[in-house]
């Protein structure tokens, strides 16, 4: 904080640069040379995710000419100031390619600070919805805090085939009970047109938490693309943000923003709607780009006495049309408030007040205006006030015992599968598990424990393309669960999971001598994970050999990175 207010009091820095410096960056700017020479209006620098493969990051295509000519109309100027990768985890599960997956988010953090550097911007503009792109974004966004800052978001793809079929087909097809052919025709069903996935995975927490931390509009979260209310979110953003620069009405850097207020406040959000497992891995993250420490032992706290508002699969069968249908974030904000659980003296993009967050936009005259939101809920089998909810605390539950430390996401499991006590079988990637569920290994009582999938070992991919194997098992009638220092996606349901489990196998954490047939509980209402069998402690470790997984599909690329990570704990990050 120290060292962003020290940047604030240099005011906007285009007025240090030199004459050279500033030909440069206006050179291609056409009829915005001028007002970018006189240096008299802001200046606002776009960092855009736009790709045309993710569904979710192709509607962003149009967005940078839509916030120039905004700007232009109010005699300010905007430059698209670059670009960040954007990788889709729904392409890569299973594959080589999610090993990048998690690291991608250090790599758009940096990106961004390149496009930054030039150092020619009144404010930011991030573009950016998914998993590990907003995580990215906000780290950048803080590492630049002195200058203000805004997150325009593209919105969730309409609603095609329910979550829930699509799952049960994912199941019949891990059953050998239908061919490839009904399974794409499903997923393509599901998966089918611009925006974010519907389901209530990383992406739509990602925006849940953009607004719950002040820096999205209210109500922008889940407007869907190519609207013409979503294009005035865009417009209305644009004006907003130039306001809030040191040549507009209100400037408010974003450090002023993302103090530790605004992280409780995140959490609490992030427990409330039982969102991703992911953001426990990207929140820390994020905080420390901002100068503060969170703790594993915060998301515990608050989720103890948070209870869990909503049910979007993969909690329950609506998705998040239905949600913000039923009076989505506004509602939640708003409640959240009235009963003390949320800080509302914070700072925003909207000003001083979280209370802001507890309206919803409207279009008049094709301009955003914005009106109280729903203090009812719409439908209670998707959202409930927080004195009659789904359960009394929070979506997720911190694990630790002698088998170290992790998490599990309990929001979608049932209450009598959160406490097992079976032998575990251990394994060192995802297809060997899945031969072992095909050969009938795994019709039994078992936790499966794939370990060696941290951040050092391999980049911590999701696993989520264990679900429907272990879902079967499930359905079948047997107590089972997972263990694993890898992740899970924000996707996944009922079968429970303790992931994130720290220290990691490579570091020497127990989870590396667990055997196979070693006794191991799981215990998600009292928090405990432990190895039953005696003597464990007194193996000596045999790391295996992964060499052969550090080429291909890009990942000696990063090496550096996977012997640079930090534990799940603090993100599993190499970046701050």
């Amino acid at each position: 904080m120290q060292r962003m207010e020290t940047a604030i009091g240099n005011g906007p820095q285009r007025a240090h640069l030199s004459c050279g410096n500033q030909a440069h960056a206006y050179a291609a700017m056409g009829k915005d040379k001028d007002a970018l020479s006189k240096g008299r209006q802001p200046n606002l620098g776009i960092v855009t995710a736009y790709n045309d493969m993710l569904s979710a990051h192709q509607p962003f295509k149009t967005f940078p000419d839509l916030i120039k000519e905004t700007a232009r109309d109010a005699g300010a100027t905007a430059q698209v100031a670059g670009g960040v990768p954007a990788m889709c985890d729904g392409v890569t599960q299973g594959q080589p390619g999610m090993e990048l997956s998690l690291f991608s988010r250090d790599i758009i953090a940096m990106s961004a600070g390149v496009a930054l550097s030039h150092n020619t911007f009144d404010a930011a503009v991030f573009l950016g919805v998914c998993d590990k792109i907003v995580p990215g974004l906000v780290m950048a966004a803080a590492t630049f805090g002195h200058i203000p800052a805004i997150f325009l978001p593209a919105g969730p793809m309409t609603s095609g085939l329910p979550n829930d079929e699509k799952a049960a087909v994912r199941k019949q097809f891990a059953s050998g009970e239908c061919d490839r052919e009904a399974l794409m025709a499903a997923e393509m069903a599901s998966y089918h047109g611009p925006g974010t996935c519907t389901f209530y995975g990383t992406a739509n927490t990602n925006q849940m938490l953009m607004e719950f931390m002040g820096l999205h509009l209210p109500g922008a979260s889940f407007v869907n693309p190519n609207t013409p209310m979503r294009d005035a979110l865009t417009r209305a953003g644009t004006h907003r943000v130039l306001g809030l620069t040191a040549l507009g009405e209100t400037f408010t850097p974003v450090s002023r923003i993302l103090d530790e207020k605004a992280f409780v406040n995140g959490i609490v959000g992030l427990m409330a709607t039982g969102g991703s497992t992911n953001l426990i891995l990207h929140l820390p993250a994020m905080a420390r780009a901002a100068g503060i420490q969170l703790m594993m032992e915060d998301f515990a706290d608050i989720s103890a006495l948070v209870p869990l508002m909503t049910r979007v699969y993969p909690n329950g069968m609506a998705d998040v049309n239905h949600f913000h249908a039923a009076g989505g974030l506004g509602f939640l904000i708003g409640d959240l408030l009235a009963q003390g659980l949320l800080h509302e003296d914070v700072t925003t993009i909207m000003g001083q007040g979280l209370q802001r967050y507890s309206q919803e936009p409207v279009l008049k005259n094709g301009d955003i205006a914005f009106r109280p939101a729903a203090t009812k809920s719409l439908n209670t089998k998707i959202l409930r006030p927080s004195n009659d909810p789904f359960q009394s605390t929070g979506g997720t539950r911190r694990l630790i015992g002698n088998l170290g430390e992790g998490v599990m996401k309990v929001s979608a499991v049932a209450e009598d599968n959160r406490v097992i006590e079976a032998p575990v079988a251990v394994f060192q990637d995802q297809e060997s598990v899945k031969k072992a569920f095909q050969s009938g290994e795994l019709n039994r009582d078992v936790i499966v424990v794939v370990r060696y999938q941290g951040p050092s070992s391999n980049g911590m991919p999701e696993l989520h393309n264990l679900t429907p194997s272990l879902s079967v098992l499930l359905d079948r009638g047997y107590k089972v669960a997972l263990i694993t220092d890898g992740r899970m996606s924000g996707a996944s349901g009922k079968v429970p999971a303790a992931i994130h489990v720290t220290p990691e196998a490579a570091d020497g954490g127990p989870i590396a001598q667990l055997r196979d047939d070693d006794i191991v509980r799981i215990d998600a209402i009292s928090g405990d994970m432990e190895i039953i069998t005696k003597g464990w402690d007194d193996r000596p470790i045999v790391h295996p050999d992964l060499s052969a997984n550090e080429w291909g599909l890009g990942r000696e690329l990063f090496a550096t990175f996977r012997r640079a990570a930090g534990p799940a704990t603090t993100g599993g990050g190499v970046a701050v």
